[in-house]
């Protein structure tokens, strides 16, 4: 298991704005925050992944399809909780790229949404059941 992810960003008061309303709907909670850095653990003492946003040092573009950060998914309990963080992720005016659906593709069942973040990342919500 992954201890943590570390993402520079290029405007961190921004991502803290963004990724504060998003993160309880996703599963985690901040786990703290300073003027250079803020971070984000699972939510209700749950073992997994913490996220680390840091603010860039050098300004870059940053594209998912250079070598790189190609996307973060984000496993959610049911299907209704793909569909409310694409609602509103689209009341954000994020970028979608896909709307929540069944993705055939992968071993079943498997249903998603895609979309981008401020600063062009691509986050995917995920859920891995047919539960609702």
């Amino acid at each position: 298991m992954l201890g943590h992810l570390g993402i520079n960003v290029p405007d961190l008061p921004r991502a803290k704005a963004y990724y504060g309303e998003i993160m309880p709907m996703l599963g985690f909670e901040k786990f703290f925050s300073t003027d250079d850095e803020v971070a984000f653990m699972p939510a209700g003492g749950k073992r997994g992944t913490y996220l680390f946003l840091y603010a860039a040092a050098e300004a870059a573009d940053y594209s998912r399809h250079r070598t790189g950060l190609q996307h973060l998914a984000f496993s959610v309990p049911s299907r209704s909780a793909v569909r409310t963080v694409h609602d509103w992720a689209v009341q954000f005016g994020c970028h979608v790229l896909q709307p929540p659906q069944e993705f055939p593709q992968y071993p079943p069942p498997y249903y998603a949404t895609f979309w981008l973040d401020p600063f062009g990342f691509m986050l995917e919500a995920v859920c891995h059941h047919d539960r609702d």
